[in-house]
């Protein structure tokens, strides 16, 4: 017959229970006191330090937050007084348009635009040392976008030609004069003549040819080169038909025209 659990526990037992719960809870106690004397032991070596830590970076990050909008505002107004200007400009107004290009200052691409215009405006004037000092500061400056870059580089280059010695020319603008590049076809015929200047006349055809043959050439430009390629031995003429057609005259359109007084 199977003996019945024994449940009752004897004196000693219990009192041995007691003795180990009260040390668990002593210990307990002794614990929550050493956490807490060294969580203000490190309150007061470390606090007011991380405090000023805390402070400096919550005045760093509002700092940051009111010049990001204050050159947010900034750039908001540059690109306005670069509106009114274009729309000074297509009104005819180029004094008025100078003017307010002229109060745009310090960074970002309106204000590098406001520099290109005003270069376009002295260029336009005759005034071509205005122009190159101007086209020179976009094409030297590395904050511009390159497309900027290179476009000032080709007016600046443009602008000196006839003061340059043509290896100047070709050092300056080759980079521009290759295929894929977005001024190929404006920067390959300048190099191309540059290449013409040095005796060079194989260079030069061979150059004129690409600039003929590239996709986004200008049909002016296109006319222009496939004659000189010709006169340099080059046939850069890849379908003849297709050329034929684009230089063809429509007899509809020419009857249109007003007769000749």
């Amino acid at each position: 017959m199977a003996r019945t659990p024994k449940t009752d526990l004897t004196r000693e037992e219990k009192k041995a229970r007691a003795d180990a719960a009260e040390q668990e809870a002593l210990l307990r106690e002794v614990d929550d006191a050493v956490r807490q004397g060294d969580f203000e032991s490190f309150a007061t070596s470390y606090g007011k330090p991380l405090l000023g830590v805390l402070i400096a970076g919550l005045a760093a990050f509002g700092g940051y937050l009111w010049w990001d909008n204050q050159n947010e505002q900034k750039m908001e107004a540059q690109s306005e007084a670069l509106v009114v200007a274009l729309d000074q400009l297509e009104a005819g107004n180029n004094a008025a348009a100078l003017e307010k290009l002229n109060g745009m200052e310090g960074e970002g691409t309106a204000v590098i635009s406001a520099k290109l215009l005003r270069a376009g405006l002295a260029s336009e004037a005759g005034n071509d040392a205005e122009a190159v000092k101007l086209f020179g500061e976009v094409a030297d400056d590395e904050s511009a976008p390159k497309v900027m870059r290179d476009m000032a580089l080709l007016r600046r280059v443009t602008l000196q030609y006839d003061d340059l010695e043509p290896a100047e020319v070709i050092a300056a603008l080759k980079p521009l004069a290759t295929p894929g590049e977005p001024l190929f076809a404006s920067a390959g015929e300048i190099v191309a003549h540059a290449y013409l200047a040095q005796g060079k006349r194989a260079e030069a055809g061979a150059l004129f040819g690409q600039i003929a043959r590239a996709e986004g050439t200008p049909e002016g430009t296109r006319s222009r080169v496939l004659n000189m390629a010709g006169i340099l031995g080059v046939d850069a003429v890849d379908d003849v038909e297709k050329l034929l057609d684009s230089q063809r005259v429509d007899p509809q359109a020419e009857a249109r025209q007003p007769a000749a007084e």
